[in-house]
């Protein structure tokens, strides 16, 4: 039975340590409920925050695969964005997907487009795990496709996908959501999708840290959006929630997590380590699996093992051959760049061969039955379409294997331990280990920050100390990873490879931001702390007046970059800018008042 195949075209027409010393703790500012007071909110603000659009992409037998509907209707996609989604919307023709089908798909966002936001999108970039902030360079896609034998059509096959597109990173929520959608799409068509819009557009947003229910086609699913200053690894929401008849409640107990071992790394649960430390230092990495399903969940599986840290390069799914990046990641005139990609397509164990890391799974078996494992094997041996399963690179790890986690795992094997428990020990390892990693780099960085007595009203706000990493290295002979985890190995090595990798340059830059608008914070507030009647009597009206402007313009910045002060510090500096404003005769007054003054 066969599918798509690569010639037919598409349409074309339309977490932080637990420890607080070692972070510089950022405090929520209030929440503004629209772009600017008295503003009105449009229709399909709301619906904004959650999706971009829903698409139904369905398969033509001269065109090929088409998006049949997009909706809201007044929804923008390019041609170039509509053809990505038509060809990841459905799985290669080798993968011979009956029935029902979910996965996901991530594409990058067409070059010169304008981000549309939503109006409370700030604060919840803001509050967010770093690695939940809105993709604002990608799409996620979350596909539902169905195909099911019907004698009625050319082909003998209904094939179609319902697909929601969205920057949010919400992988199990949005598979849970379309769950409930799809199958009513499926019997009912368009005014399914109008009626789920329209549920979506009276959601409340996502604000991190609340606990939501929100109704869907006649149920309420219950979730609660996970924020930075959660406790890593708590679960905060009730799942013994009480349902009634009239209606039915739907707990989420995660948003975004995917099942990793029965899944994902239970095939090779014996080389988890090695490829955390792949995914931590921005490896190459190829997934090659049987189905977009087992591919999208591994890449995806991938990409959370390092949290809290933020997976920095890209990372895609599921890739086909008709991607406009297939080009740059198949060449063979230079390295890989530092992406994972998630492959179905047999074409790809040649066009891929190069790349220095391969993970190729087989069928997943079901539920509870563990597949054999799988040995670390050459890449040389990766030469037909039939490889069997395994890890294929000559990579070393700098750390020692962890015994201790894989003799759990067995042992829950051989126990039968349900898939849910499993899952929860090696998400629990992963953290750990993320943690142990990443807590003196954090230590360290606390050292750069200057000491608050350097920070006076009257100059420049200090900034943070140039990171070095030979300064670095010789912190961890005392304050290394050794103190909080028990793994022997080279783990000096391992940092200065990863001080390297593009996971280190995101979160030192992210880092480095949150430190600088904390010291501006911390500067505002020594502002605010001074009489600064008793300063303009000691100063000319020029200074007086130019002292106006950049109290103003602090205002604006306060606001603007959402500087982590408090709301009684923005009033105390109204109130401030207010009195000097008074102190100057009334033709200044008259200008400084006016408004749009800056």
């Amino acid at each position: 039975m066969a599918l798509q195949g690569p010639g037919e075209t598409a349409d074309r027409t339309d977490e932080p340590p637990e420890d607080s010393q070692l972070r510089v703790d950022i405090p929520s500012a209030s929440l503004q409920l629209g772009p600017g007071d008295g503003e009105p909110i449009l229709p399909w603000d709301r619906l904004s925050c959650w999706i971009h659009c829903i698409c139904v992409v369905g398969f033509d037998l001269e065109l090929g695969q088409a998006v049949e509907v997009i909706y809201p209707h007044h929804s923008k996609l390019t041609d170039k964005e509509k053809t990505s989604i038509c060809y990841l919307s459905f799985p290669d023709s080798n993968s011979g997907c009956l029935g029902d089908t979910q996965f996901c798909f991530r594409f990058r966002e067409a070059v010169g487009r304008k981000a549309s936001l939503c109006y409370p999108v700030d604060q919840s970039d803001r509050d967010a795990p770093v690695y939940l902030k809105r993709d604002q360079g990608h799409y996620y896609g979350y596909v539902y496709f169905r195909q099911v034998r019907d004698k009625t059509l050319k082909r003998g096959y209904f094939q179609k996908s319902l697909v929601i597109i969205s920057r949010l990173p919400y992988v199990h929520f949005y598979h849970s959501l379309l769950k409930l959608i799809a199958p009513e799409y499926f019997e009912k068509s368009e005014p399914c999708l109008e009626a789920a819009c329209s549920d979506i557009e009276r959601w409340p947003a996502p604000v991190p840290g609340t606990a939501l229910s929100l109704p869907i086609v006649g149920v309420v699913v219950k979730v609660r959006i996970p924020a930075c200053y959660d406790k890593p690894g708590t679960t905060y929401i009730d799942q013994s929630a009480p349902q009634n008849d009239a209606q039915v409640s739907l707990v989420l107990p995660t948003i975004h997590e995917v099942d990793l071992f029965s899944r994902c790394f239970g095939p090779v649960f014996f080389h988890i380590q090695m490829l955390w430390e792949l995914v931590l230092l921005g490896e190459s990495l190829v997934v090659m699996a049987p189905s977009p399903a087992e591919s999208s969940e591994t890449v995806l599986a991938l990409v959370s093992c390092i949290a809290p840290l933020k997976y920095c390069s890209d990372f895609r799914p599921y890739f086909t051959i008709h991607d406009s990046e297939f080009k740059e990641y198949t060449t063979r005139t230079q390295a890989p760049p530092s992406v994972i990609l998630g492959v179905t397509n047999p074409f790809f164990a040649k066009t891929l061969q190069h790349w220095p890391h391969i993970i190729r799974i087989g069928d997943m078996k079901q539920a509870g039955d563990i597949p054999k494992q799988v040995k670390v094997k050459k890449l040389k041996n990766l030469k037909t379409l039939d490889s069997k399963p395994g890890v294929y690179s000559a990579y070393k790890p700098f750390l020692n294997r962890d015994e201790d986690i894989i003799k759990q795992l067995q042992k829950g094997i051989q126990q039968k331990r349900p898939s849910a428990a499993q899952n929860a020990i090696l998400r629990r390892y992963f953290l750990e280990l993320t943690q142990s990693f990443i807590i003196p780099l954090e230590r360290y960085l606390a050292s750069l920050m200057p000491l608050q007595k350097s920070i006076s009203p009257w100059k420049t706000p200090p900034q943070l100390r140039a990171f070095s990493q030979d300064e670095f290295m010789k912190t961890l002979e005392k304050a290394g990873p050794q103190l909080t985890s028990h793994l022997k190995g080279d783990w000096i090595g391992l940092y200065r490879q990863f001080l390297k990798s593009p996971n280190f340059d995101g979160w030192f830059r992210m880092r480095r931001k949150e430190v600088s608008q904390k010291l501006e914070a911390l500067h505002l507030e020594a502002l605010c702390d001074e009489d600064l009647l008793l300063w303009i009597q000691k100063h000319t009206e020029v200074e007086t007046v130019d002292l106006v402007l950049k109290l103003k313009d602090k205002l604006v910045q306060a606001e603007r970059d959402q500087l982590p002060v408090k709301p009684e510090t923005l009033v105390k500096l109204r109130t401030h800018i207010e009195a000097v404003i008074l102190a100057l005769p009334a033709d200044l007054q008259g200008i400084l008042l006016k408004p749009g003054t800056p």
